[in-house]
């Protein structure tokens, strides 16, 4: 804790990340009333979506930053690679708000690219968020997402679009899933995006990670079956799961999601 000295028009005072300017008045110290900032979520999505995902549910108790990962979004045309996914959330992690404890968050696609940029980026991160990428990718679940990738290829993405669409519509509400479907799918860059997953991105390049880690999958997540590969290198992690949730957490039970994961954030700050 810092003090300013008796005379000076204002003083700042700091204590575990708060700090608030005060101004002196006849010569005396104003009084200390600590502000905790909130905490701040870096989002990054799954395969063939976009920031779109995310719902507003968890701002509030903390901000929020969305990433759109290259091929998908706004950054619909720029090629998949991992060292551009970590120079993309780089940015992110360079626009949060000074002083706040930041929190990364990835699901399925953007959970691997998460440990990704975890493995090279460690240091920056307040807290980590694995949500539906508990699996390591090999073996049957790389073949299924092979699979996915040569049959979209196949009947284009088109029928494709038609096809989620459908699906979609069946399993959610309209309020919550259109603005998904509006936002469009982007199919391009599945083949380099699980590539690259399936070559580099195993729970092994989280060894040593010194940050609190939340692992979060849904009941009936396929994904949920590698958790023990994860905590054998982060025995220290969280792990919760979604009672009733899919692959697709956030979406089948939004409020759960959001409540683990904001819970998770202000723990740490």
């Amino acid at each position: 804790m810092t003090r300013g000295l008796e005379g000076r028009r204002s003083i700042q005072l700091s204590y575990g990340g708060w700090r608030q300017q005060y101004p002196s008045r006849c010569g005396a110290l104003a009084r200390w009333h600590p502000r905790p900032v909130r905490p701040h979520l870096v989002l990054v999505h799954g395969s063939r979506l976009a920031s779109s995902q995310w719902l507003p549910l968890l701002e509030g108790a903390v901000s929020v930053g969305l990433v759109d990962l290259p091929g998908h979004g706004s950054r619909d045309g720029e090629r998949f690679t991992l060292a551009r996914c970590v120079e993309v959330i780089d940015e992110a992690f360079d626009a949060a708000p000074a002083g706040a404890p930041v929190v990364l968050v990835g699901h399925s696609l953007g959970g691997y690219v998460a440990m990704a940029y975890a493995a090279e980026r460690g240091a920056r991160l307040d807290g980590l968020v694995l949500a539906g990428c508990s699996a390591t990718p090999t073996g049957p679940g790389a073949a299924a997402y092979r699979v996915v990738a040569a049959v979209t290829e196949r009947i284009g993405p088109d029928r494709m679009t038609r096809f989620n669409n459908r699906v979609l519509r069946r399993l959610y509400p309209a309020e919550l899933i259109e603005p998904v479907i509006a936002d469009g799918y982007y199919f391009t860059p599945t083949p380099d995006a699980w590539r690259a997953v399936m070559t580099h991105c195993r729970p092994a390049m989280l060894q040593g990670l010194q940050c609190p880690v939340l692992v979060l999958n849904g009941q009936w997540d396929q994904f949920r079956l590698g958790v023990r590969s994860v905590l054998r290198v982060l025995p220290h992690a969280r792990v919760r799961t979604i009672a009733g949730a899919s692959h697709l957490s956030n979406l089948d039970r939004p409020e759960a999601f959001a409540e683990e994961v904001v819970a998770f954030a202000t723990s740490l700050s």
